[in-house]
């Protein structure tokens, strides 16, 4: 009984997680600036599979953690926060790209303090075409979430979760595949190229950067469906559920500005 637990906090056992992680994404890091200077992309994709690896297994434990019943209230808070700030860094990075694209778009200048800026020629995109049906396709995914949300917090049917998740993960598969056509419409029809105007550039990099989120989105609400059918998920216990439900609501939300900004406002 001396070493009976009487807080609600956690106290983790020694992991090797972190220090695993941090090699990985020095690797995944230093490889890419090496990728880029055409030396090896190994290094690169080493790193990637270490960070995916410890990714899995780490989450794997913390699922392990709440399953034994170390996730009290007071640890559950702890993990809301965190994820909080997760997601308020990526509205940073998404800032990034949205004050890139609208500063060249408004006071467009090259290297030469100065120098006449010529826009680059490009057809049109058609907003309301492939774009709004893409809108449309990632809001319903939305409410899909929100709906098994609705059903597991207020005791619904456990298939409506399921169901609802499914949905979900069908729409963001294809919101993909929609932005995926796209893309090659672009770049081998109308000859868009990255890398040789701002304007292409940061287009490629805001749209090719929430489509990167969509994907880690979608695998997130998969785990999270997997999870419901193993009957992991409480009307009391799903942080994991609430964390996904939030990620896909921020990921709406920024296609909501690029939508209005970039495709109507900028190449509408």
């Amino acid at each position: 009984m001396a070493h009976a637990k009487n807080h609600d906090y956690h106290i983790l056992p020694p992991s090797i997680w972190p220090l695993l992680a941090a090699v990985g994404a020095f690797a995944m890091l230093f490889g890419a600036v090496l990728w880029m200077h055409d030396v090896t992309p190994f290094l690169f994709l080493i790193g990637l599979v270490a960070v995916l690896y410890v990714m899995f297994a780490w989450w794997t434990d913390v699922v392990a953690e709440s399953r034994a019943g170390d996730h009290t209230p007071v640890v559950r808070i702890g993990l809301r926060y965190g994820f909080i700030l997760f997601i308020m860094s990526e509205v940073m990075f998404f800032a990034a790209w949205f004050w890139s694209f609208f500063k060249h778009a408004m006071y467009p200048m090259n290297e030469y303090v100065g120098s006449t800026y010529v826009p680059p020629e490009f057809y049109q995109v058609d907003p309301f075409h492939l774009p709004l049906i893409n809108t449309l396709v990632l809001l319903l995914s939305g409410c899909a979430v929100t709906w098994a949300h609705h059903a597991l917090v207020h005791g619904g049917d456990r298939k409506d979760v399921e169901w609802g998740l499914l949905a979900a993960v069908v729409l963001g598969v294809a919101f993909t595949g929609l932005q995926a056509y796209e893309y090659h419409y672009l770049i081998v029809e109308q000859d868009w190229v990255f890398g040789t105007d701002k304007f292409f550039s940061n287009f490629f990099m805001a749209t090719g950067f929430h489509g990167m989120h969509v994907i880690i989105g979608t695998i997130f609400l998969f785990v999270c469906y997997l999870r419901v059918r193993a009957g992991h998920f409480t009307a009391e216990k799903h942080v994991g559920f609430e964390a996904a439900a939030w990620y896909w609501h921020f990921v709406d939300v920024v296609w909501l500005f690029l939508f209005f900004a970039v495709y109507i406002w900028g190449i509408g």
